[in-house]
């Protein structure tokens, strides 16, 4: 079947996201799975001279924390 510029194109994923049985990666749950957070800075352009990542670091369940600084 060919397609027309400006023709209806059937979607056939349609039906299993509209009834909630689409599959995200947010629904995978593996074993030892950690989450990543990125702080950005409120302030454009700011110069930071130092991040203090030792709280984050000594915090329970926290795998690692990382400065780009």
């Amino acid at each position: 079947m060919k397609f027309a510029m400006g023709q209806a194109v059937p979607r056939t994923e349609d039906p299993r996201l509209l009834t909630g049985r689409g599959r995200y990666t947010d629904d995978f749950v593996l074993p030892r799975l950690a989450h990543a957070y990125v702080l950005r800075s409120p302030h454009a352009h700011a110069r930071i001279r130092s991040i203090d990542i030792r709280a984050a670091q000594q915090m329970p369940g926290v795998g690692d924390a990382a400065s780009a600084i």
